[in-house]
């Protein structure tokens, strides 16, 4: 049966960057969140509730059929609320954790400036085509550290998840990341 691996952080925090390089290490498929973020918002207006529904939909049937298949793993990157969408955030997860018999949890946080830094890298930009606005992008940035709580407090995630690590990735490389996560979960 296939594993599970969530990478969970705030925009730019090198989620999918990570995802690449654990992809090559370990062998599982990445399907990064904005894969399915990207095809809805063509069809669906972003702040929609349609664009909501259609993501997590799509989202739960690819992770669904993937627990039924022969692949090693899947690796999923997204952002998860600590805050007030706390309840909705872990239903989901959840939700999705539960389809496989074994699933890891992997946080990652860095400084704000690395972040800013980070939201204009040539392979965020070719990924991910909503960034590609830099003014935009940059302000949803800022503007979801008002909203939401994108990083959880010390001790707080190891409440929430089981089989899971936080990991302060702002002078590390993907490469040496993927490589910490394939070593603490034996992957």
């Amino acid at each position: 049966m296939p594993k599970f691996v969530l990478i969970i952080g705030p925009q730019a925090v090198g989620k999918m960057t990570i995802g690449q390089e654990l992809s090559k290490l370990v062998g599982y498929k990445l399907f990064y969140n904005h894969m399915t973020i990207e095809m809805v918002r063509l069809i669906f207006d972003y702040d929609k509730k349609a664009y909501e529904k259609m993501n997590q939909l799509i989202r739960y049937e690819v992770f669904k059929e993937f627990s039924r298949s022969n692949e090693k793993g899947i690796i999923f990157t997204g952002c998860f609320d600590f805050g007030k969408d706390f309840a909705e955030e872990k239903e989901e997860k959840d939700k999705w954790t539960n389809l496989f018999e074994e699933s890891y949890v992997i946080e990652l946080e860095t400084t704000l400036e690395e972040r800013l830094r980070r939201n204009k890298t040539a392979n965020r930009l070719e990924h991910k085509a909503s960034k590609r606005d830099l003014e935009w992008s940059e302000n949803d940035l800022l503007a979801s550290m008002k909203k939401h709580k994108l990083n959880s407090e010390p001790g707080e995630g190891e409440k929430i998840f089981k089989n899971y690590i936080k990991i302060d990735n702002t002078n590390l490389s993907p490469e040496e990341v993927a490589k910490m996560i394939k070593e603490r979960f034996e992957l």
